[in-house]
């Protein structure tokens, strides 16, 4: 029975694939296992076909020669989605396409690595969304994600985690890390919370006022 069957539970993260260096494959099989929507962006098609993935979705502006008709014979049933804007970035065009589309979440991967601006770009860019969509970019090493105002969570001790401010964010209070903050700033290029770890296994809490505050989950 193919997967177009079974029915799907569209509250599971959207995955979109981008353009960046390639995560482990194992992690690639999970995301795709439990996506409800698969979005791939612009020329990683080639990469995507070469893995033989099925994906769902292809968006872009394809300023690159594509050959869309083969591309819709392989992965057919297809969706191509056209986004000619020079102004947007094809990972943002694809966030708006699932929030038009009602999806409450996504998480992005082949996002970092390779090129430095598009790796800066799509990081920041994901505080835009902040009411919109939740947005989780994975990679081999790291979980990226735009924190609530108010967040707590269990981790096991020595999680390395990184508190990095898009811009300065102010009023941060931490519990339960190696080094916690009193109702502190963080300012992007000048004090940033890189490098952390939680104390002992438990919750740890993250609280701020003003501003958008990125965690960084990270595994060496």
């Amino acid at each position: 029975m193919s997967s177009h069957h079974i029915i799907r539970d569209e509250q599971e993260p959207a995955l979109i694939i981008a353009n960046g260096e390639a995560c482990h494959p194992e992690l690639l099989g999970q995301l795709l296992e439990w996506s409800p929507l698969v979005v791939v962006l612009d020329s990683a098609i080639h990469r995507v076909l070469e893995l033989g993935i099925k994906v769902d979705v292809l968006l872009g502006d394809f300023d690159r020669e594509l050959d869309l008709d083969t591309i819709r014979q392989l992965q057919y049933p297809l969706e191509i989605v056209h986004t000619p804007d020079q102004e947007k970035h094809d990972l943002e065009k694809a966030f708006e396409y699932l929030v038009e589309r009602g999806f409450p979440a996504a998480n992005v991967i082949w996002a970092t690595g390779r090129r430095a601006d598009h790796t800066m770009t799509n990081i920041t860019n994901v505080v835009r969304f902040r009411d919109k969509l939740k947005i989780v970019i994975i990679d081999d090493y790291s979980k990226i994600f735009l924190l609530p105002y108010q967040f707590q969570k269990w981790y096991t001790k020595a999680t390395p985690i990184s508190l990095i401010p898009v811009g300065v964010v102010s009023g941060i209070v931490t519990q339960g890390l190696k080094y916690n903050l009193y109702d502190e700033s963080l300012t992007l290029g000048y004090r940033t919370g890189s490098s952390n770890e939680v104390e002992e296994d438990g919750f740890i809490s993250i609280q701020y006022k003003e501003g958008d505050l990125l965690m960084m989950e990270c595994t060496d």
